[in-house]
């Protein structure tokens, strides 16, 4: 099982930062291109408890689908999605929020298998640890982006 830890500083509450973590316009920015696609199951536009997203990504000619459920909740501190579905071993995704005095640091620890598949295994060795990464990475400069100036209020309000 493969990880990943990453450490990024928001300078913004950590209640927003919370907050834009789950809210599918982030999922939506991240994961609506030409790769990748996502729906979630979410009956409004904050992930709750129990909720889940599910991405398709193409990779390798193949369409590869992870469903995530958010199986820990305890806002705005942490935050858990773990596969239920998927070509993946296993994901498992934490999202840990600390607040410090001019902001939240985020720090996201991700575990994962590589896909089920004989070339996913393959190409999974190679490429699936610095594809979540830049995912990630990605992600957290949307959020950022959206946090650390007045466009967070466009969507959490």
């Amino acid at each position: 099982m493969a990880g990943i830890h990453i450490t990024t500083f928001i300078a913004a509450p950590a209640e927003r930062v919370f907050d834009l973590t789950r809210h599918l316009a982030v999922y939506k920015f991240v994961f609506n291109s030409r790769q990748e696609t996502f729906k979630a199951t979410a009956a409004g536009n904050l992930l709750l408890k129990g909720e889940t997203v599910s991405i398709v990504a193409k990779h390798a000619g193949k369409e590869r689908l992870a469903t995530l459920k958010v199986t820990t909740f305890e806002k705005p501190v942490l935050l858990i999605e773990e596969q239920v579905k998927g070509d993946l071993l296993n994901y498992k995704h934490e999202h840990h929020f600390k607040p410090v005095d001019n902001g939240t640091i985020i720090i996201d620890l991700i575990e994962f298998g590589v896909p089920r598949d004989f070339v996913g295994r393959w190409l999974g060795k190679i490429y699936l640890k610095k594809y979540l990464e830049e995912l990630t990475r990605k992600r957290n400069e949307v959020i950022r982006g959206y946090a650390e100036t007045e466009k967070w209020r466009a969507v959490l309000t």
